[in-house]
């Protein structure tokens, strides 16, 4: 009976693996890649998790298929999004930024209205997250993107696994019932040695001690941010773009609050430097 419930605790953690490595397998592509390849790359990803977006906020009710582009809205936004970012991308400079939110504009009448400020809301972190992310390769560097990939993956497997063998109290469980609070505090802590090791090796800046935990908290919030836009729109994953594993906001919903809160530091301090 023990050995059955030891089992059943950690029956998905096969799964866990795989979504861990297509997070890797995309980040790493992300991450080499350069120039148009990346824009266009990063445009993309975008594009898709916009139209999941789109889906989540009003594609199901009637008041969504009122509107002149009918069902094929959702794509029609996709697209949107795909193409402002890629203008935007063309020149980092304040001028492009209002390109943005021309998919949030075109969107609004389609959301149904209670979801009409989440659209908006959610529609503008994924395309700064877009933005971000280009900017962050191109100004900081491989190293940068690949720390804050590998804080957010820690923390994942630090949360896991802390949570399956100590168990405890629910981190929120409104929102998100399987995350506990020793999965959470593993993951800071995972933060705050990760830090201490690149700065130790005299990769990086003793701010990642503090910086790290941070982000990979920004992560937490950002998961449990799509966790809550799920259960408001009644779906189990963002989508079935990833067949068996959800959708691309399902795997990068804490990549994007890691990436939001560097912009965020970014505005008040220097971003702390890696070399390697």
């Amino acid at each position: 009976m023990t050995q059955k419930s030891a089992s059943g605790r950690w029956s998905d953690l096969g799964r866990r693996i795989t979504s861990a490595a297509i997070l890797l397998g995309i980040g790493l592509v992300l991450a080499l890649s350069t120039g148009v390849t990346l824009r266009l790359f990063m445009s993309c990803f975008v594009a898709l998790t916009f139209w999941e977006l789109a889906n989540m906020t009003g594609w199901r009710h009637p008041s969504m298929h009122d509107t002149p582009f009918g069902r094929s809205r959702p794509m029609v936004l996709a697209g949107l999004a795909g193409v402002a970012l890629m203008i935007a991308l063309s020149d980092f400079s304040l001028w492009v930024l209002p390109i943005l939110a021309i998919p949030i504009l075109a969107g609004l009448p389609g959301a149904i209205s209670r979801d009409r400020l989440t659209y908006a809301v959610f529609g503008m972190a994924i395309l700064l997250v877009g933005y971000g992310l280009v900017g962050m390769r191109e100004e900081f560097g491989l190293p940068f993107v690949l720390w804050l990939i590998g804080a957010v993956f820690l923390s994942d497997i630090l949360g896991y696994f802390a949570g399956k063998y100590f168990g405890g109290p629910k981190f929120w469980p409104a929102v998100s019932p399987k995350k506990t609070w020793s999965g959470t505090i593993a993951g800071w802590v995972g933060g705050v040695i990760l830090g201490t090791l690149i700065w130790l090796s005299g990769h990086g800046d003793p701010a990642l001690i503090w910086v790290t935990p941070m982000i990979i908290f920004a992560g937490q919030m950002g998961d449990i941010a799509e966790s809550w836009l799920k259960r408001r729109a009644g779906v189990k994953d963002s989508s079935n773009l990833i067949p068996g594993h959800g959708g691309f906001m399902d795997r990068f919903d804490a990549v994007s609050g890691a990436v939001l809160l560097v912009l965020l530091i970014s505005l008040v301090m220097q971003i702390p430097q890696l070399v390697f």
